[in-house]
């Protein structure tokens, strides 16, 4: 059976996740087991999240700049207000140190209330940069970057150096050892099927996909552009936030420049995985699986004995690599 064009480029980014399995398998066999595919993929979870939140906010031809410094500013949260409440924080140690505070703090203080609170401040922040950018038609680039420092800026105030601790529920759920199946493969295919369920199967994903390819034809529909770019900004925001809290509950301390090249990566992982930046043209299901190739390029590169310091350029020559194919395919199919 010979496959289509749209077929061949449809089944790009799984090809290219099996190739450099193949390649890894080849190069350290004993990879091919459930500790190997648990060392491997443990990150892909916290980048396949960010690389979703991409997703969502490029889906209405939009770019957010900011998801790395975010993803850093929920793990400072969670590794602080989200376990040990405004207590945790350094500032209010020091102060209390220094007798400028009670050493026994009131309830209201040591409560993780105070982070779920800082967690929907992140995400109703995010729905607010959907609004502005589109009721002041401002290019998304230039607000996202600059949110970004707003972010990073928030961050060092929260934890100025690495520190604080994970919550214990975090901790447990990223360190769950299910039997057969590695964590990081249940939770990558969980992802997928949540996220390709939203917006590809849903009666309003075709509207918020809809937004991005034909924007006019869905105002005209009746239906509010204003509410969708906020439903996508603040879905961005839900899985960044779900991001920096499985990163944290790796990484079990929080860190203010702890994710810093997830922007690039979720953008990667978004166009890897069949996605483009404009038109609404996505693929929930292929940005989970770029996600998860990119992830890999670190492994691959340490089974070759090279230096971590290649890894983004590994991560840049593979997905060049795929666009150069993807570019193929659609020429030969023009041609056609």
């Amino acid at each position: 059976m010979r496959l289509t064009a749209r077929q061949l480029r449809t089944l790009l980014p799984a090809l290219s996740l099996v190739v450099l399995l193949a390649a890894i398998f080849y190069l350290q066999p004993r990879a091919m087991s459930y500790v190997g595919f648990n060392l491997m993929l443990n990150l892909a979870i916290p980048i396949a999240l960010a690389t979703v939140a991409q997703m969502c906010v490029i889906t209405v031809n939009d770019l957010d700049l900011s998801i790395g410094t975010y993803v850093g500013f929920v793990a400072c949260v969670g590794a602080t207000l989200l376990s040990g409440g405004m207590g945790a924080l350094p500032v209010v140690k020091e102060l209390q140190a220094s007798g400028a505070l009670p050493a026994t703090l009131p309830w209201i203080m040591q409560t993780p209330l105070v982070g779920v609170v800082a967690l929907a401040f992140g995400i109703a922040v995010y729905a607010a940069l959907g609004a502005l950018i589109h009721w002041r038609n401002l290019p998304s680039i230039v607000v996202t970057l600059g949110m970004s420092f707003v972010w990073l800026g928030l961050s060092v105030l929260i934890l100025p150096v690495p520190g604080g601790q994970a919550p214990a529920f975090l901790r447990s759920l990223m360190t769950l050892k299910p039997a057969y199946v590695p964590f990081p493969i249940i939770a990558a295919i969980v992802i997928a099927i949540l996220a390709n369920l939203l917006l590809m199967h849903t009666s309003y994903g075709a509207v918020l996909r809809g937004a991005g390819g034909n924007p006019k034809a869905i105002e005209r529909a009746g239906w509010s552009l204003l509410k969708v770019k906020i439903t996508m900004f603040a879905l961005a925001g839900f899985f960044g936030m779900l991001a920096g809290l499985s990163l944290v509950g790796l990484t079990t301390s929080g860190d203010a420049n702890i994710a810093l090249r997830y922007t690039l990566l979720s953008i990667a992982g978004v166009i890897l995985g069949g996605g483009e930046f404009v038109g609404g043209r996505i693929s929930p299901v292929g940005a989970v699986i770029g996600a998860v190739t990119l992830t890999l390029a670190g492994s691959f590169l340490s089974f070759m004995r090279i230096s971590p310091d290649w890894q983004i350029g590994a991560q840049g020559a593979i997905l060049i690599i795929v666009l150069a194919a993807r570019t193929l395919i659609d020429r030969a199919e023009r041609r056609r």
